[in-house]
Formats: C-alpha cells, sequence, structure tokens
C-alpha cells in the first residue's frame, strides 16, 4: 500500500512497485484516513507512509495502522527536514519497520535511482522477514536440528577466512565462532542499519560503566540531520555525551562519536593520538556513512583493544572491516538472527566466520560489560 499526498510520487512509486516480480500494490492512497478505511479490504503487507500528508498525516495514522493489524510492515517516507526526522524516529519507537529519506522536490524523486533502489530493498527485506517463519534462539535450537545454524568454535590462530559477500547460506550451513582475545578490549565500535536506531537505544542505554571507561563510536546507516537528531535521542537514553564525529577531534573515553549522516567517519594516528576523521569519498557497499571504513580504520590505530559489535541492517556493510578487525586481533559479536529486523549485516560477518559470539539482542550489552571488565563470555 502507498500513502502519499502528492499524485506524482504516488504514481512513481506504484510504478517501480509494479515492475518488481513478486511486488504487487494493492492500493494507493492520499492520506492516512483513506488507509486506514481500506486496511480490511487491501490487506497490505507493507505500507509506505508519507510523514506530511492533508486530512491525517503519517504519524497520527501510524498506531491505528497497526492496531489493525499489528504484524504490518510500515515504513515512513520523509523529507530530510529537522521535524521530519524527529517524527520517523518517533515513528519508530511507535512501532514502524523503519524509514526512507524522500528527495525534496517531484523533480528529484523522479530520478533518484538512489531512493528507487533503496525503497524496493526495503520492501522486500523487511517484507520477507516479517512473512518467514521466526527464527529460533541458538540456545532453545533442538541438538542437530537441520533448520539450525549450529556454533563450532575454531582455534584463534587460524587464518581468518577469506570474505565472500556473494554466498547465501542455506539452513543447514554450520558457522564458526572464534574464541575471544585474551586481553580485554578498550574500544567499542558498533555497526548498524537497518532496527539499528532501536537496537543501539537498547544496547548503549545499558554501558554507561563501559563509557565511562572507553570511547564509543558508531556508524548507523542515516542521512544527514537524522544523525544529528539519533545523537540527541542516545544521549538521553545513555546519559552520556553522544555527538556527531568532528573530523580532527581527539577519540576520549567518556565519549559516544556518531558518523555524520552523508559522510564517512574512520580513526586517525596524528601525533601519537588517536583522532576522528571525518571525510566525503564515494558510496562503499552503497552506503554513507559506511561500517567499513571505520572498523578497518580501526583495526590498524586499535588493533587487538577493538571489540566490534554487528547489529541488525540489510546488506554485508561491516564484513570486509571485520576481517582486518579480526586479523589485527580484534573480536566481533553480531546480533543474533531472531532479534534482528533484518539479519543481513550480522548474518554476513556470522557466516564468514568473524563473530566470537552470535546474541540476542538483550545479551549484548551484558556481554560487552564482562568483557571490557575482563571476564570471558
Amino acid at each position: 500500500m502507498v500513502v502519499d499526498d502528492a499524485v506524482v510520487v504516488r504514481g512513481l512509486i506504484v510504478r517501480w512497485v509494479e515492475s518488481e516480480p513478486g511486488l504487487e500494490v494493492v492500493a494507493a492512497l492520499r492520506s492516512g484516513r483513506e488507509a486506514i478505511a481500506q486496511m480490511g479490504q487491501a490487506d497490505p503487507d507493507v505500507v509506505i507512509l508519507d510523514v506530511d500528508m492533508p486530512d491525517m498525516d503519517g504519524i497520527t495514522a501510524l498506531p491505528r495502522l497497526l492496531a489493525a493489524k499489528p504484524e504490518l510492515v510500515v515504513i515512513m517516507a520523509s523529507t530530510l527536514t529537522r521535524r521530519n526526522a524527529e517524527i520517523s524516529l518517533r515513528a519508530l519507537a511507535l512501532g514502524a519497520a523503519d524509514y526512507i529519506p524522500k528527495p525534496e522536490t517531484t523533480r528529484e524523486v523522479t530520478t533518484s535511482e538512489t531512493f528507487r533502489r533503496e525503497l524496493v530493498e526495503k520492501i522486500r527485506a523487511l517484507g520477507l522477514r516479517r512473512k518467514a517463519v521466526p527464527a529460533q534462539m541458538l540456545e532453545a535450537a533442538p541438538a542437530g536440528s537441520p533448520a539450525v545454524m549450529r556454533p563450532m568454535v575454531v582455534p584463534a590462530d587460524e587464518p581468518v577466512p577469506a570474505v565472500s559477500l556473494e554466498h547465501a547460506p542455506d539452513e543447514e550451513d554450520v558457522f564458526r565462532l572464534r574464541p575471544f582475545p585474551a586481553i580485554p578490549p578498550r574500544i567499542l565500535l558498533i555497526g548498524a542499519s537497518t532496527g539499528g536506531p532501536q537496537a543501539l537505544n537498547a544496547v548503549v542505554s545499558k554501558l554507561n560503566r563501559v563509557i565511562d571507561d572507553a570511547p564509543v563510536l558508531i556508524v548507523q546507516h542515516m542521512p544527514p540531520t537524522f544523525t544529528t537528531i539519533f545523537a540527541e535521542h542516545l544521549s538521553r537514553a545513555s546519559g552520556r555525551v553522544a555527538h556527531e564525529g568532528v573530523d580532527g577531534e581527539p577519540v576520549r573515553a567518556g565519549q559516544v562519536y556518531i558518523a555524520p549522516g552523508g559522510k564517512h567517519m574512520r580513526v586517525d594516528r596524528r601525533g601519537g593520538e588517536a583522532t576522528i576523521g571525518i571525510f566525503d569519498g564515494p558510496m562503499v557497499n552503497f552506503c554513507k556513512p559506511s561500517v567499513d571504513p571505520l572498523f578497518s580504520s580501526a583495526a590498524e590505530v586499535w588493533g587487538a583493544k577493538c571489540l566490534a559489535l554487528v547489529l541488525t541492517g540489510m546488506g554485508c556493510d561491516g564484513t570486509n572491516g571485520a576481517a582486518e578487525l579480526v586479523a589485527a586481533g580484534g573480536a566481533v559479536i553480531a546480533q543474533d538472527e531472531a532479534t534482528s529486523v533484518v539479519w543481513g549485516m550480522p548474518g554476513s560477518v556470522t557466516h564468514a566466520g568473524l563473530c566470537s559470539s552470535v546474541l540476542p539482542l538483550d545479551r549484548i550489552a551484558p556481554a560487552v560489560i564482562r568483557l571490557f571488565s575482563g571476564s570471558r563470555l
């Protein structure tokens, strides 16, 4: 279901979706009120919901749509204003599955291949995830069940496996877990995408003791303005200073650095001190910011002192950087499939054999605290 008051945008999205095999538009409507009225008849799996509409806007319609169909996937669409960023992040807290930044003008919408690609990818990934049979958590799986990917611990000194981003594992794949390094970590790195804002709030809000003693560097796939607002939200949730990274600023314990939307963030060594590097290079893995530049540069600067978390998200961003971290002696924890909105990024590092643990979301923060305190999992 496409809900947007702009007739040109609405028609364009309909054509895009209808041209994709396996996707069908069941309704194209101009307001949230019309969407609510059509829910029973149209029965959509996914709703693209504009934020700004007459009669009833997206944030007002959202809870009513979810009340009509709790398993509904709602993707909020909004232009890159501070107000719309606030509304989109609020929508995630109210049950929206994700958001997509919409170009400012109708002309930009019609010519933006990035917008089209992201829209179709989100519809497919989130729609399929919601329709799939819920994955069982690893710990609860029957021993030997062929439908469960089983962990296998490998020696810490075994060469890091070559990363294949083309591999599509089947249900009988075995994934390998690497032992944690003997030394406790001193730097926390986090990468996330779809579903990441909720996951990051859940994890970072419980890491006060770790943040006090270690810097935390985060790449969340977000556009400009959204990362500014998200940093403010994360500050409130954690009770610690969270802000967009500034080029050249020193990396200090007690700080949470977030990659600014539309730019990459890395770590540099300047005058013997670790500093934030912000640069406007090409997209990496179709993303900017991308997780790979942060992980790769951190491996060069800090090596075995790094612990990286790969949380929910589409695609494979972070896998190449995680391979460099592991080769440098660091460790990686991935969010498990059952608690991920989309198990793309964490699934990729898991199947590449780069993880030392794969955990449900609610167990990640306790694990990080134990590792930073010197305990072993």
